[in-house]
């Protein structure tokens, strides 16, 4: 029997993950006060535009090593502040379908993020972006 493990591309999987973390960055530090403003915390555009940064700096790290699962793991760290925070937004204003869209979507790329960190884990072995030692 095949071993699915290895039927998976997990560092493609990795690869599309950093630039969907450059994109999302992106737009939050572009729009941050409209995103605010959608998920009624207008008053917390700083918050967005620091989530944004977040993302940037995890996309670059994912795109710099794709084969390590440690910054596969740091996205699924972001995804837990994400939905910490849109649980207190959500508590503010709990008929807000734009808030419940983002925690619906935050839950299914965290399951894309586990995953993609679990397989890389299985794969390659390599949990941190440090280069083996050659052989000598």
């Amino acid at each position: 029997m095949p071993d699915r493990d290895y039927d998976m591309n997990y560092k493609g999987l990795s690869l599309g993950l950093g630039l969907f973390s450059l994109a999302l960055g992106a737009a939050e530090l572009f729009a941050p006060k409209r995103i605010a403003r959608r998920l009624d915390a207008e008053d917390h555009a700083g918050v967005v535009r620091g989530f944004g940064a977040r993302e940037v700096v995890a996309g670059l790290g994912i795109l710099a090593s794709p084969a390590a699962s440690a910054t596969v793991w740091n996205r699924v760290a972001g995804d837990a502040i994400d939905l910490g925070t849109l649980g207190l937004a959500a508590r503010r204003s709990p008929t807000n379908r734009a808030i419940w869209g983002a925690i619906a979507f935050v839950i299914g790329t965290t399951v894309l993020d586990v995953v993609t960190a679990r397989g890389l884990d299985r794969q390659t072995g390599k949990l941190w972006p440090l280069r083996e030692p050659a052989a000598a």
